[in-house]
């Protein structure tokens, strides 16, 4: 089985080369195929806003499930880089699905909480589960729309495919908040950091081995289960709680100060709440998710390694 995965340079590409190995062998796991071929492309190899690039790149390696990990995820320059994030997000995502319906290649499409507002009265948050896969989006900036927008090419073009919501994506590879954090502690004394944005971390390795399980999953699943999903890691905290936690485990003594989000103004509005609901995965795949705490915990912090994107 060969599985072809975009974004290779990325965060949750580089976290899928990691698990990579663990998922050579499939012959305990899954009757209809032994092993995977994973074929990891970066930008450089497959251009997913040039549709005929895409083609060229599916007809030589025929893979059987797409992992697209590519996407322009910088929120506050997607406000004055409309374009280019519209070209990646909802441009690479649709030519992505076309190609993927031209080879029957299954689509597993990475999408986003910015999708939300934040501050939906949906029945679902207002109950404290968090958003579910039902509740209407409503994004508020430009990053938001376009993954939004991409989505909607996808489930208009190829049946197909499993489009899965994540929120605050960190790991070991790439850059993100966790990184930003220990740099920022080994040059101030003090750190300061939002408290009234409530989401839930995820660490990439987990996202990153969620996506497998789907894979390995899916034979024995009816064509109804395609979709809309969510994940992320379990529980909930504020940016201000998910530094002090990670300066907790480094032992890093820092002088870190909450500050409202009016404190820290940013070209593109963040959601106020953006938790989500992970019963549907959960129930689907039967996948066992972490606890942002536990997770965290096992970062190997020793590994680290400043990797651009």
């Amino acid at each position: 089985m060969v599985v072809l995965v975009t974004g290779a340079n990325g965060q949750l590409g580089q976290s899928l080369q990691f698990i990579a190995p663990n998922y050579r062998d499939l012959s305990q796991k899954s009757e209809q195929a032994k092993q995977i071929d994973f074929v990891f492309c970066s930008s450089a190899d497959v251009d997913i806003s040039n549709l005929e690039n895409c083609k060229e790149v599916f007809s030589k390696i025929k893979p059987n499930y797409c992992i697209n990990a590519a996407a322009y995820t910088a929120v506050d320059k997607a406000e004055s880089e409309p374009e280019k994030a519209h070209l990646i997000n909802v441009i690479g995502a649709k030519n992505l699905a076309q190609v993927c319906k031209e080879h029957n290649t299954v689509l597993l499409h990475i999408s986003t909480d910015f999708v939300f507002d934040g501050t939906s009265t949906a029945l679902s948050v207002t109950n404290g589960k968090g958003y579910t896969e039902e509740d209407i989006p409503n994004p508020t900036g430009v990053y938001g729309q376009t993954k939004l927008d991409g989505e909607i090419e996808i489930q208009k073009t190829w049946e197909k495919h499993f489009i899965i919501r994540t929120s605050w994506v960190y790991s070991q590879f790439g850059n993100n908040f966790m990184k930003t954090m220990l740099r920022l502690a080994s040059e101030r004394d003090s750190i300061s950091v939002v408290n009234d944005q409530i989401g839930t971390p995820t660490n990439a390795v987990d996202l990153a081995d969620a996506l497998i399980e789907i894979i390995t999953s899916s034979f024995q699943l009816p064509a109804s289960s395609f979709g809309i999903y969510n994940f992320s890691n379990e529980g909930q905290c504020s940016w201000y709680d998910f530094a002090k936690k990670i300066f907790e485990i480094n032992n890093k003594n820092i002088d870190l100060k909450p500050i409202p989000t009016s404190s820290f103004p940013t070209p593109a509005k963040r959601p106020k709440y953006s938790v989500l609901d992970k019963t549907k995965i959960k129930s689907t795949f039967g996948i066992h998710i972490k606890s942002w705490e536990e997770s965290l915990k096992n970062i190997d912090f020793s590994v680290i390694k400043e990797k651009k994107p």
